[in-house]
């Protein structure tokens, strides 16, 4: 009797496996990205030449996830989005080693720089959420941060002859007695403009908190709200010499009067959409909230410069809303357009 078994039929050697394929949202879960993001990059600048599934779903392979990867790093480094879209694999390497090697030899900054922001950071989860090079450049004034430190009592002993603008402290909790420990413990720090990212608090304790001057802010929070917020604390504490003084004269001085407003905000006009009314009402709202603003009553020093800040910056935006409703007049031959 024959022992010998059918023998199985080895597949071609030719044949390729099966390529595993992702779908943008588990793509974006793998790059920690938000799936509005990876699509607009796509929309945009077609990173990739993704298949898609019968239902007209995009369709990643493992190349075009490792490359997108790679441009995500680089982004967070710093580099613009629009510089990458076009380089293959190897262009975008070849990025990646530059920035590396400059990187290695940067030399130490020097310990004071002209303008710079010096602050202390509370906390090795806050400390690596700034430290990111795409997010200072934005930042728009040179950082220093100092630290992180595991304490504020840490902190006041390590910088007790450093110079500091600000405090940030990352706190999973805050309880009611929270502001006085750190009073207490750290009664050099307490003084600082003070900005505080945490986790759990009552409304109680936020109110309190938010009473004295201190900048809140509920994590988690992606980094544009996180650049954000360091530059509200930045421009509190900035000092009053250092305000342009077209941010001094726009406190005064106003393009449109409220009746020239309302006239404005009721005229027909040519542009298919609501947004000259807008441009307008929104005017008219900066125009009150500025005359508000400035007679507001002042507990303290520190009540004084936060409404002296809101007042400047919505003096600002006032001036920025009063170009475009300049703009908008001269589409509408209202007034001569400018040469």
């Amino acid at each position: 009797m024959s022992t010998d078994q059918p023998q199985q039929s080895a597949p071609p050697a030719d044949k390729p496996a099966t390529e595993s394929l992702r779908r943008t949202g588990a793509v974006a879960r793998m790059l920690r990205m938000p799936v509005a993001t990876l699509r607009v990059w796509e929309r945009r600048y077609a990173l990739t030449q993704g298949k898609l599934s019968p239902s007209g779903q995009r369709l990643y392979s493992e190349a075009d996830v490792r490359r997108l990867a790679l441009i995500r790093q680089l982004t967070e480094l710093g580099h613009a989005i629009g510089s990458l879209a076009g380089l293959d694999m190897e262009q975008l390497q070849q990025v990646a080693a530059t920035h590396a090697e400059l990187h290695a030899v940067r030399p130490t900054p020097p310990q004071t720089v002209q303008g710079q922001w010096r602050v202390a950071v509370i906390g090795a989860t806050l400390a690596q959420r700034l430290d990111k090079p795409g997010l200072l450049q934005r930042l728009g004034r040179p950082l220093q941060l100092l630290g992180p430190f595991e304490s504020v009592q840490q902190a006041a002993l390590s910088l007790k002859r450093e110079e500091v603008d600000a405090l940030l402290l990352h706190e999973p909790q805050l309880h009611a007695g929270w502001l006085g420990a750190l009073e207490s413990s750290a009664p050099a720090l307490s003084g600082l403009p003070m900005a505080v990212l945490y986790g759990f608090a009552s409304e109680a304790v936020c109110e309190t908190l938010a009473a004295v001057g201190i900048s809140l802010l509920r994590a988690p929070q992606p980094d544009v709200v996180i650049l954000q917020w360091l530059r509200a604390l930045m421009a509190l504490t900035v000092p009053a010499r250092s305000e342009p003084a077209w941010s001094q004269q726009a406190q005064v001085t106003r393009r449109w009067s409220d009746n020239e407003l309302i006239a404005f905000a009721n005229r027909s006009t040519t542009v298919a959409c609501e947004c000259p009314r807008h441009v307008a009402e929104l005017l008219m709202q900066l125009s009150q909230f500025e005359r508000y603003s400035a007679q507001c009553a002042n507990r303290n020093e520190a009540d004084a410069q936060l409404h002296q800040y809101l007042q400047q910056l919505t003096a600002e935006s006032r001036q920025r809303f009063e170009m475009a409703l300049s703009r908008i007049a001269m589409h509408e031959g209202l007034v001569p357009e400018q040469s």
